[in-house]
């Protein structure tokens, strides 16, 4: 298990050369994704590897496929389980296991082009992180660790305050 002080540790001298370089700390990240496999998928390479995505069952799809919206919420629980995590190792909390849930919904109509009233996305979005603590840990102090953790969640955040999107075309087509 991670110390606090071991943490402070790895964090120290990225931490110092941001304060003395801040564009230093603008880190570029990157997904991509191909027309690789047939269907309507688009195969996406992750950590693990090779992930297809699909229809959903709710849009034609026969569940064979990854959807995306549940990739989404993947991706919002493993960046807020590491944030909860990695504050509360900073915050010297006595946690010794957690569970973290993110869940949501989309209406398909709104995807589907049925009804254009309908927002297209996934919404609302709850993340739940049940914690197990080998200590009486104060109320004050979960909540601290909850509202941390919402802060410095990149994923949380982006989904609050979401990204300009561009679809360009490929030169030469």
């Amino acid at each position: 298990m991670t110390t606090a002080a071991e943490l402070r540790a790895k964090q120290a001298s990225v931490k110092q050369r941001y304060r003395e370089d801040p564009g230093a700390a603008v880190t570029p990240l990157r997904a991509r994704g191909s027309f690789a496999d047939p269907g309507v998928t688009c195969t996406v390479q992750t950590f693990a590897g090779p992930a297809r995505a699909g229809l959903h069952p709710a849009t034609g799809g026969d569940g064979s496929d990854a959807c995306s919206g549940d990739m989404l919420l993947e991706a919002l629980a493993a960046c807020a389980g590491v944030t909860c995590r990695s504050v509360a190792t900073a915050m010297e909390l006595p946690i010794v296991g957690a569970e973290v849930e993110a869940t949501g919904s989309f209406d398909a109509t709104g995807t589907l082009g049925i009804d254009r009233t309908v927002e297209v996305g996934v919404s609302p979005i709850t993340v739940t992180i049940t914690v197990t603590t080998s200590a009486e840990v104060e109320v004050a102090a979960l909540a601290k660790l909850a509202d941390l953790t919402e802060r410095y969640c990149v994923v949380g955040r982006s989904l609050r305050h979401p990204p300009v999107i561009r679809v360009v075309r490929a030169p030469g087509c």
